[in-house]
């Protein structure tokens, strides 16, 4: 029998991840029971009793605040028993007090993972998918700002594979490559080396 996976998927906003992730878990499905949890909608489920009314203010909230959530979702996370959970969420935050990580080392060992993967795209793409996007309160950012994002996310998801020893890997998501992007981490998850 394969053993069960928790892959921490991740990328910067604007990056096509979460629907990324709803096909891969389309793919997933049809081989192995896939659960994906939005870690931020977890959060966001505890950050309501606080009163806040989006979960862009999470971002305005004290890094003691955001730590209490985390902690919270991380523990919801690891009592999933499926075969394979796909965890959606931020390497970082954006604060008032700098890029606070999303995945700090008390939440790698909360939670344990197996796979790491980051989904990366072309700047100048996911500073224009930011632009378009009407259903969020996004950052609005040039291409060398995200390209520095990028090169932030691809030290910290090394730096969590070091602390966990789960692998990692980037999957591109430029336009129009969605269902090979996808058809990739399926084939990282069900462990297909062909």
């Amino acid at each position: 029998m394969a053993e069960n996976k928790r892959a921490i998927i991740v990328g910067i906003p604007g990056v096509g991840k979460t629907t990324l992730i709803t096909r891969a878990a389309e793919i997933l499905n049809q081989k192995r029971k896939t659960t994906v949890v939005i870690f931020g909608t977890i959060m966001f489920e505890e950050a309501k009793k606080m009163g806040l009314k989006n979960r862009d203010e999470m971002r305005k909230i004290s890094l003691e605040d955001q730590r209490r959530l985390q902690d919270l979702a991380a523990q919801r996370i690891t009592e999933m028993k499926d075969d394979i959970v796909i965890i959606d969420t931020h390497l970082f935050i954006n604060t008032d007090e700098g890029y606070y990580p999303g995945l700090p080392m008390r939440l790698l060992s909360i939670m344990k993972p197996t796979n790491m993967v980051m989904v990366a795209a072309d700047p100048s793409e996911i500073a224009e998918r930011r632009k378009s996007d009407q259903t969020r309160q996004r950052d609005i950012a040039s291409a060398e700002n995200i390209q520095k994002e990028l090169d932030i996310s691809r030290v910290m998801v090394a730096s969590c594979s070091i602390l966990t020893g789960a692998p990692f890997a980037i999957i591109m998501n430029n336009d129009g490559q969605i269902g090979e992007a996808a058809a990739n981490i399926a084939k990282i998850l069900l462990g297909d080396r062909s």
